[in-house]
């Protein structure tokens, strides 16, 4: 068969024409071809959107009553002449020659040194730690009336000198600090304006649970308006922060200049006010921790009408009462507060409460613990008189007590007990390893020696510390402990509570006893 030179190349050229129209044909359809209609192509993906919440509404609504709130420093900072070689070791000499850069990481240098106990951190408004305060810096904060006034920290505005709010949409506006409470790390402001503010009120925190979701909105790292989302992680927490901690934890991103900013619900309502944050390494790993409203709006009330809080003072000093404790006791939970001492001069001693008593209730509310007793006698005013309910010497009296007014300080009980050198005779109590003498003023009984492996040894028990009674029974001797054992024994209880002196303060501590 001849072939013409240039026939395998047409073959090929309509083989190939053909293939590319089968290719056609399957992407776009017989039927499209042969009418001669224009190409239909495949639906591009979509997906059912599950029904889940916007926070866009809420945010809207309540943005303009959220502030930053700028704070300018009461004592400036030396000035800085460059012959200060320490920088060095930040790496700030060794940074490009650019004067953004280099006043960016000057701001957050010291930023990991903030730590505390575990990582918390409460940041200051200056948010760094060279031990410098800054000329102006920066926290958050919210209105709650439309004549002005608005909530932030106390540790946003502690060391201002003069306070200036941003508002949402970048005004600047002079503002008066009107009272602050470090209690409860609260402060408020006035702002003085032409128009109304746009306010936003507290929520009833009582009704908030583990799990809903929330919104915090405030001004982190001064970039302004800034919103994170989460739920609520946990309620009642305490921080170490005071004795009145009583914290939401959240899981919303919350940093630095977050402080005094707000916390939403989904109805635009405060649920909370930012204030602390877990975080080994300065940034925000999901554990925040929110002033709740309920506590917020009464102190915020208080704050408005007179520029302080008035509290309650009890005048005693309390601790936990552990298992060991409620057994030693008679209790039958391990709920209260232990009375460790009562002031000479404090209301409590005068209305006849004393060491060793158990407070269970006041005014017929429980006292679950020693932070619940101090909020609810907070929650009092001065003056006021209130049934206080105590666990002694195995059963339930009432003591009518009237509150005096918080000190300032912190107030010390005093003790007279002196803990002289031991004198050269001493007992043993071998049941509860110790090795004792009597004191000087035979108020007492001094511990010279504690067994290592005994269970004094173990609740914290030292040479030096002074055992003043047992089971509520004053002890002078041996003897007398010896009888405070042999009668818990006798009454089936597995533990004497030991009242012990040290360093002028006192506590008590839970000791088995062996049954003969």
């Amino acid at each position: 068969m001849n072939i013409a030179p240039n026939s395998y190349f047409g073959t090929r050229k309509r083989l190939t024409a053909t293939v590319a129209s089968l290719a056609v044909i399957g992407a776009l359809g017989v039927g499209a071809l042969a009418t001669g209609t224009a190409p239909v192509l495949a639906d591009a993906v979509r997906v059912e959107a599950p029904q889940v919440p916007s926070f866009a509404d809420v945010v809207e609504r309540v943005s303009p009553a959220v502030v930053s709130v700028k704070v300018k420093a009461k004592i400036e900072p030396a000035a800085d002449d460059g012959s200060d070689q320490s920088d060095d070791q930040d790496g700030m000499n060794n940074l490009p020659d650019n004067p953004q850069l280099r006043r960016f990481f000057k701001e957050f240098r010291g930023f990991g040194d903030q730590g505390g106990q575990f990582g918390m951190r409460r940041f200051n408004h200056r948010g760094h730690n060279d031990g410098q305060p800054r000329p102006v810096a920066q926290g958050s904060g919210f209105f709650i009336s439309d004549d002005g006034y608005l909530v932030t920290n106390n540790h946003v505005v502690e060391e201002g000198s003069a306070f200036t709010v941003v508002m949402n949409d970048g005004k600047e506006i002079d503002a008066k600090l009107i009272g602050t409470d470090p209690r409860t790390d609260l402060a408020v402001l006035k702002v003085e304006g032409d128009g109304k503010f746009t306010y936003v009120d507290f929520a009833d925190d009582s009704k908030v649970r583990v799990g809903d979701w929330v919104v915090a909105v405030g001004n982190p790292f001064g970039l302004g308006g800034t919103v994170t989302a989460g739920i609520v992680s946990a309620r009642g927490r305490d921080i170490g922060a005071g004795p009145y901690d009583d914290f939401l934890q959240i899981d919303a991103s919350v940093n630095r200049g977050n402080s005094g900013g707000p916390t939403f619900n989904l109805n635009g309502q405060v649920v909370g006010i930012n204030t602390a944050i877990f975080s080994p390494s300065g940034g925000s790993v999901g554990i925040a921790f929110d002033i709740p409203a309920s506590t917020a709006k009464e102190v915020v009330q208080d704050l408005m009408k007179s520029g302080s809080v008035q509290r309650g003072w009890l005048g005693v000093e309390i601790q936990p009462v552990t298992s060991d404790i409620a057994e030693s006791l008679g209790l039958k939970s391990e709920k209260g507060a232990l009375v460790s001492s009562a002031q000479d001069d404090g209301p409590g001693k005068k209305a006849g409460i004393a060491a060793g008593d158990v407070i269970t209730q006041v005014d017929g509310k429980d006292v679950a613990s020693p932070k619940e007793l101090a909020r609810l006698i907070g929650a009092y005013a001065p003056g006021k008189s209130v049934d206080v309910t105590v666990w002694r010497d195995g059963k339930s009296e009432n003591v009518k007590v009237d509150l005096g007014k918080l000190p300032a300080g912190d107030k010390q009980a005093s003790n007279d007990d002196n803990k002289q050198p031991a004198t050269p005779k001493a007992d043993t109590l071998a049941d509860l390893g110790l090795t004792v003498t009597k004191s000087d003023n035979g108020k007492g009984l001094v511990v010279t020696d504690v067994d290592p492996d005994s269970d004094a040894a173990d609740r914290g028990i030292q040479p030096g510390d002074v055992i003043t009674s047992v089971n509520s029974t004053e002890v002078s001797g041996t003897a007398d402990v010896d009888k405070a054992m042999a009668d818990a024994v006798k009454s089936g209880r597995k533990a004497v509570l030991v009242q012990i002196t040290r360093d002028d303060a006192n506590r008590f501590v839970a000791l088995p006893v062996a049954k003969g």
